[in-house]
């Protein structure tokens, strides 16, 4: 990404196909924040990755607490590192001489753009390097199933660069060619040499289909490698492949130091070959798998046992309020129900004491009528 700047609403063309879409970078506006639809994608890819790797990584012998360990680590470093590549490429925009203060201000903003993926890659490698030395972990386990999440996020955060209407490639007479107000100015200013009013190669959709792809072919890896580093060599070979390719049709490369070396080419190469190297390895040598320490497993089943004894506190706690509520309120109807009982004795017994009464009145009568009798 090479800037990024709330660009008005603009129309994008796909005039080949006869394609039309209103693009805005800009996904949220609040007052004077803006929030892109790039930082969106990226937040929402890493959250992606995350969500799949703690369903998954039991299956392949990780914990999801390692791999939290793993990730505090890992994403501010990729962050780090995708930034440091880009400064570095392009030191001499952000440097100014005798202004260290200037140079460092310029350094950090990164909200004025300026990441590169392959920074953010080594950066996250450089984490799981470090980790896996710090806890004796090992690496090769780790980057194998970690790396498959790599060119999703890829996939997902190219989409970034459509809506900046950026990393785009040279003019093209391809019926899938793209065209906007953004890529003819730039051409205008930047690339003399081409016709600004023609379409140019959507790269960043070619680098969407490529990274895709090599997901689900990693995916698949995975699940039937026997050999260490089989997973992450194969990802530095087909990236590299697909990469080299594509940075050859970009008009917005980074160049190494006064050459005409484009960066990104030239460590694509370098990941082919490390990836032909250790696939070589791995299978020359016949290198195991080596599984996670068992002091992780243990660590692990001790809190799960701890989560567990809280629930059922929590349960019995919940129940035992339960049943105090259900004794008071048995009480209470018992207690209401005997009052009922005495009310409707007490009912019954004065309707019966006038019976009783009368009753004794007429004995009483039937009495005096025998005694007048006996004295006829």
């Amino acid at each position: 990404m090479n800037y990024l700047l709330a660009l008005e609403k603009e129309i994008v063309t796909f005039p080949g196909l006869g394609w039309k879409f209103t693009v805005d970078n800009v996904a949220i506006r609040i007052g004077g924040l803006n929030l892109y639809w790039y930082g969106i994608l990226i937040a929402g890819a890493v959250a992606l990755g995350l969500i799949l790797g703690m369903k998954q990584c039991r299956k392949y012998g990780i914990t999801p607490d390692l791999l939290t360990d793993y990730c505090l680590l890992a994403l501010p470093m990729a962050f780090i590192g995708a930034r440091l590549y880009y400064v570095i490429c392009e030191w001499d925009s952000y440097y100014v001489k005798g202004k260290f203060g200037e140079t460092f201000s310029s350094i950090i903003n990164v909200r004025g753009g300026g990441l590169a993926i392959y920074g953010g890659v080594l950066g996250a490698g450089l984490a799981v390097f470090l980790m896996s030395k710090i806890r004796k972990i090992p690496i090769a386990t780790i980057m194998d199933f970690a790396i498959v999440y790599i060119p999703l996020g890829q996939a997902i955060g190219r989409w970034g660069n459509f809506f900046n209407q950026e990393a785009f490639g040279t003019t093209t007479t391809l019926p899938w060619g793209m065209k906007s107000t953004t890529v003819a100015r730039y051409l205008a200013e930047n690339c003399p040499n081409l016709d600004s009013n023609m379409a140019v190669h959507p790269t960043f959709f070619y680098e969407f289909l490529c990274t895709l792809t090599i997901f689900f072919i990693l995916l698949f890896v995975r699940s039937k490698s026997k050999r260490p580093w089989t997973v992450t060599s194969l990802y530095c070979i087909l990236y590299g492949i697909a990469r080299f390719f594509i940075e050859g049709l970009r008009t917005d490369s980074l160049y190494i130091a006064h050459t005409e070396l484009r960066t990104s080419q030239v460590l694509s190469l370098v990941l082919v070959v490390l990836g032909l190297v250790l696939i070589s390895l791995a299978h020359i040598y016949e290198w195991e798998k080596k599984p996670i320490p068992e002091r992780f497993f243990k660590a692990d089943e001790a809190m799960a046992r701890e989560a567990q004894r809280r629930k059922e506190e929590k349960l019995r706690a919940y129940e035992e309020e339960e049943d105090v509520e259900d004794r008071v309120e048995r009480l209470a109807k018992s207690t209401f129900t005997s009052e009922d009982e005495y009310e409707d004795e007490d009912e019954s017994s004065s309707e019966n004491a006038p019976k009783e009464d009368s009753e004794g009145d007429e004995s009483d009568e039937d009495a005096d009528d025998d005694a007048s009798d006996k004295k006829d």
